[in-house]
């Protein structure tokens, strides 16, 4: 039925007025006591042995939304009732910004894909952590904040500009994120060179700790899929090395060429990141890259691609204890988090592993 609809309705409208209105009835439905718990028993029925554990805090089961669809933090409830079982929400730069020009959202519908240049708009910071401290909330559910660099600010200055996002969202976040892997935010990625990114990373560390004195926020950084395969190396050593919580592969890709688009080509070559299917395979591949380099001392989330259960089944032997989806949300409507749920248990009880646990890396460490 959503299928129909997205090609009667959804396929008709302009990619981001769409998404505000699916936004607008998802929050609607979370407000409504009696129908939010209908919704939820519908698409989020919990299944015991996907039950999840990662840097320290326990879930549902290992599939959550990425950052990128809410992204001031207005419908965690609502996203849990859908079936996400932890909700990364952001990007939140330090200041609030209306983001690049529309149009900034193109659907590849025929490469079941998205190219977005949105560019960080958010509310910034203050109101978003105004928010999550009132917030009361409906499902149990864990909050991640990915944190970016707000445009203005130079890059030479990015530092401190993290730090204050991180100073006045840390104390509400379950984890944080910090995001140098956007295409759309100019000089952003130069701050994934290691050299830019141990400064970076020890001074948020710092600043979570000095902000949040009776417990540790989990922290971890979102890479890009465009890195350097030795880039990837140098980052997985650097998260070891300062301790880092985990490491979130990956984000969107300025690839276009020998992804195999079938496309519009007018669409294909709108600038901003790609996500969707045609990123499947490189993410998998850097996902690879890290469990090898990194194994069990740092916890990976893979992202990028992820459609089906057999895709997260893949992710998790790959090395990640978490996976994340987007993209596909927008094609396989409100059911897809049920399925993936249902697929991955159904797996695992086909599986040689116990728990879901004993899957993670599995295929990587059986060529090591």
């Amino acid at each position: 039925m959503y299928k129909l609809f997205f090609r009667l309705v959804f396929s008709r409208m302009d990619p981001e007025k769409a998404h505000h209105l699916a936004f607008r009835w998802i929050r609607l439905t979370a407000r409504i006591p009696g129908l939010r718990t209908f919704v939820a028993a519908a698409l989020a029925p919990r299944h015991k042995e996907l039950r999840t554990e990662a840097f320290g805090l326990r879930m549902h089961g290992p599939f959550g939304l990425a950052a990128g669809f809410d992204k001031n933090a207005v419908a965690v409830d609502g996203m849990a009732m859908v079936g996400f079982d932890h909700v990364e929400i952001g990007t939140v730069t330090g200041e609030a910004q209306p983001g690049n020009p529309r149009k900034r959202l193109f659907r590849l519908v025929a490469d079941r894909a998205l190219i977005n240049r949105m560019g960080f708009n958010n509310e910034g910071s203050l109101t978003v952590a105004a928010r999550l401290a009132s917030r009361e909330p409906v499902f149990r559910t864990v909050v991640g904040v990915n944190i970016g660099k707000t445009k203005a600010v130079p890059e030479a200055e990015a530092v401190a500009d993290y730090v204050k996002a991180a100073e006045r969202l840390a104390p509400y976040a379950d984890y944080l994120v910090v995001n140098v892997s956007s295409p759309n935010t100019p000089g952003l990625r130069n701050l994934q060179a290691t050299q830019a990114l141990r400064p970076l990373l020890s001074a948020v560390r710092e600043a979570a700790d000095r902000t949040v004195a009776h417990r540790r926020v989990p922290l971890l950084v979102k890479i890009a899929p465009d890195l350097a395969d030795e880039d990837v190396d140098a980052v997985a050593d650097l998260a070891v090395e300062l301790g880092l919580d985990g490491i979130i592969a990956t984000n969107t890709t300025i690839a276009r060429e020998g992804l195999g688009l079938t496309s519009d080509p007018a669409v294909v070559k709108e600038t901003g990141g790609l996500s969707g299917a045609p990123l499947k395979a490189r993410s998998l591949e850097v996902l690879r890259r890290l469990y090898a380099r990194v194994g069990d001392r740092v916890t990976l989330v893979g992202v990028g691609g992820v459609e089906t259960a057999e895709d997260a089944w893949e992710r998790i032997l790959a090395g990640a204890t978490l996976v994340q989806g987007y993209s596909a949300f927008v094609y396989e409507g409100p059911f897809w988090a049920r399925a993936i749920h249902k697929g991955l248990a159904a797996r695992l009880r086909t599986s040689p592993y116990a728990t879901l646990a004993d899957a993670v890396g599995a295929d990587v460490r059986k060529t090591v």
